[in-house]
C-alpha cells in the first residue's frame, strides 16, 4: 500500500502496512501530519489492524530529509542558553529527537508481527503524539528564525532501533525503557533553564512532552513485562542481560524518580537506580 499526500486512510487501510509506508517518507512535516491522520482514523474505527504476516520494506528506512547532517554526538554544536542561536540549537535538538521518535514508534508498529492488536494501537498512539511534539517544536524553532535542518543532528536513537530489530523484547527493553526513559530525567532541568531565560513557550512544550513521554515509557514497560511473562523470564535479570548483549548505554543520574514510578518502573528497578544516583 502506498500513501499519497492527498489520500486519507480508508476502511481498506491496514495500519501496519500504512506505518511502514509512512516510515519511508522523508518530509518530516508531511510525515507528522499523515501519522496524526492515521491515528485519528484508527481511533474512529476507519482502518484495520492485522497482526500478521511479516512485512518487508520496499525502500530505505527510515525516510529522512537531506538535512540535518548527522554527526557524532561529540560534534554537535554547543547549546548555550546565553545566546539566541544556542537556544535555537537546543530546540532543534529536541525537534530532531521527536522526529526520530516518530520513526521508532512507526517501526515498532510494522516490524513485529504476531503481537496483540492493542500493541499496535499503543505504538501508533505513541507515533501520533511524537508527531505532535515535533510539530510544536518545529513551529517554535521557526518562530526563532530557524528551520529544521539548520543545525546538525545525531543518530544514536535510531542506531538502537536498528540493533534491536531482531527481537521485540529487546526493543521494548532498550528503546522506551532505556533511551526514552532518559528523557524523563532530562526534561525537568531543561525546562527550568528555558524558563530561566524567558522562553516560556518552550517551557510549556516541555511540560507536554514530559506528560506524554511518561505514557510512552509506560507502554514500553507494559509490553516488556507482558513479553517477559509470555517467555517465562524474570524482568530485572533479563533487562540486565539485554543491556550487555546489545551494548546499551549505561544509565547515569540524576533520575526523575516520580516520573519513572508513574511510567511503571518497579520498586526493585527504582532501588537499583537509586544505588547509581
Amino acid at each position: 500500500m502506498k500513501l499519497e499526500p492527498e489520500e486519507r486512510p480508508t476502511q481498506d487501510t491496514e495500519v501496519r502496512q500504512a506505518a511502514l509506508a509512512l516510515l519511508c517518507w522523508c518530509d518530516p512535516v508531511e510525515k507528522a501530519r499523515k501519522v496524526g491522520m492515521l491515528h485519528a482514523a484508527l481511533h474512529a474505527g476507519k482502518v484495520n489492524i492485522i497482526p500478521g504476516p511479516d512485512l518487508l520494506p520496499s525502500g530505505m528506512i527510515p525516510g529522512r530529509p537531506v538535512r540535518p547532517e548527522l554527526v557524532s554526538p561529540l560534534l554537535l554544536e554547543r547549546r548555550s542558553m546565553r545566546t539566541a542561536r544556542g537556544r535555537a540549537a537546543l530546540i532543534h535538538a529536541l525537534a530532531h529527537i521527536e522526529f526520530n521518535a516518530i520513526n521508532l514508534a512507526l517501526d515498532a508498529v510494522w516490524r513485529f508481527a504476531g503481537m496483540p492488536i492493542q500493541y499496535y494501537a499503543d505504538w501508533l498512539r505513541v507515533a501520533a503524539e511524537e508527531a505532535h511534539h515535533f510539530t510544536l517544536l518545529n513551529e517554535h524553532l521557526q518562530s526563532l528564525g530557524y528551520q529544521y535542518g539548520d543545525f546538525t543532528g545525531h543518530d544514536s536513537l535510531w542506531e538502537m532501533v536498528a540493533k534491536t530489530s531482531d527481537d521485540v523484547l529487546a526493543r521494548m527493553a532498550l528503546v522506551p525503557r532505556t533511551l526514552e526513559a532518559r528523557g524523563l530525567d532530562a526534561s525537568p532541568p531543561l525546562r527550568a533553564k528555558l524558563a530561566q531565560v524567558g522562553d516560556m513557550q518552550a517551557a510549556a512544550i516541555l511540560d507536554i512532552l514530559l506528560h506524554d513521554e511518561i505514557g510512552h515509557v509506560a507502554i514500553g514497560n507494559h509490553w516488556y513485562a507482558w513479553l517477559c511473562d509470555q517467555r517465562g523470564l524474570e524482568p530485572v535479570a533479563t533487562y540486565a542481560q539485554l543491556t550487555q548483549q546489545y551494548s546499551a548505554p549505561k544509565l547515569r543520574g540524576p533520575f526523575n524518580f516520580p516520573a519513572r514510578k508513574a511510567a511503571g518502573f518497579s520498586d526493585t528497578e527504582l532501588a537499583l537506580l537509586e544505588q547509581h544516583s
